[in-house]
């Protein structure tokens, strides 16, 4: 077996298996030895979370497993999407993206920052789990004129009118559009706490982002254009997560079923 076939095993089996900081170590390894950003993300990472899907629909995994699957291919996802994304024009403007406080997941986010960076924004990731405080200084450092909130989790989704009304409390609410989005999020709700827009793929995002810099006022004629590959990228991991999410809902539905079947003893 050569070293790259040893680097893409590995890169497979890591994402399969959660080790993060092997598979940013391979990550690294494999661009270092030629291989393609796309290559490495349809060849061994993108089958390896099909195969946690696949083992988490038969009941062999679990969410925990899913979650630090999805976290090691995160770290593949941070060496990559800069290199997905690259498009050389002048940035049309600057978003500030979160996932908000009490919420861990990101994957979501990060295809939308690779989509946002594709198409020539500057991006500021603050991670996840985001503070108001962090938030606000975020907004005072860069004055992007678009932020976003992601939110997975129902419990969460609060999260997004009190950082709307935290930024309003400081004086930063004026001239800035509000994004949210996420897998339980609707545009209803975005209407509810009043966000300015609600994006339901990372596709999406990219199309809301450039209409709110047109109600902002800025000419984004010369904006870029996501490149194929980003978009074939972003496509493929958005399928997988919705595969993902599905199964997800089906297993809980099944098991709150069994549990309505089955009430605890008296």
């Amino acid at each position: 077996m050569t070293r790259e076939e040893e680097v893409r095993q590995g890169l497979f089996d890591g994402t399969l298996y959660g080790k993060a900081p092997q598979v940013k170590a391979l990550t690294e390894e494999a661009l270092a030895l030629g291989l393609a950003p796309l290559d490495i993300l349809f060849g061994p990472l993108i089958p390896a979370l099909e195969e946690v899907g696949r083992r988490f629909e038969v009941g062999e995994y679990f969410v925990p497993e899913m979650i630090i699957s999805a976290k090691a291919m995160g770290e593949a996802l941070k060496l990559l999407r800069p290199l997905l994304a690259q498009t050389g024009a002048k940035p049309i403007g600057t978003v500030v993206i979160l996932t908000v406080k009490g919420d861990m997941h990101d994957i979501g986010k990060n295809l939308c920052i690779m989509m946002l960076e594709g198409a020539g924004f500057n991006v500021v990731d603050l991670g996840v789990n985001t503070s108001l405080d962090k938030l606000l200084n975020a907004v005072r450092e860069h004055r992007p004129q678009l932020v976003g909130f992601s939110a997975f989790l129902t419990t969460t989704m609060p999260m997004f009118k009190t950082n709307l009304e935290a930024l309003a409390k400081a004086g930063l609410r004026d001239n800035l559009k509000v994004m949210v989005g996420g897998a339980p999020v609707t545009q209803e709700y975005a209407d509810k706490v009043g966000a300015d827009g609600y994006a339901a793929t990372a596709s999406a995002t990219v199309t809301l982002a450039k209409e709110l810099m047109v109600s902002l006022g800025y000419d984004i004629s010369a904006s870029s254009t996501v490149s194929a590959e980003t978009e074939a990228a972003v496509g493929a991991m958005e399928t997988l997560m919705d595969t993902w999410d599905r199964v997800e809902s089906r297993a809980h539905a099944v098991k709150a079923g069994a549990l309505r079947s089955h009430p605890p003893a008296a």
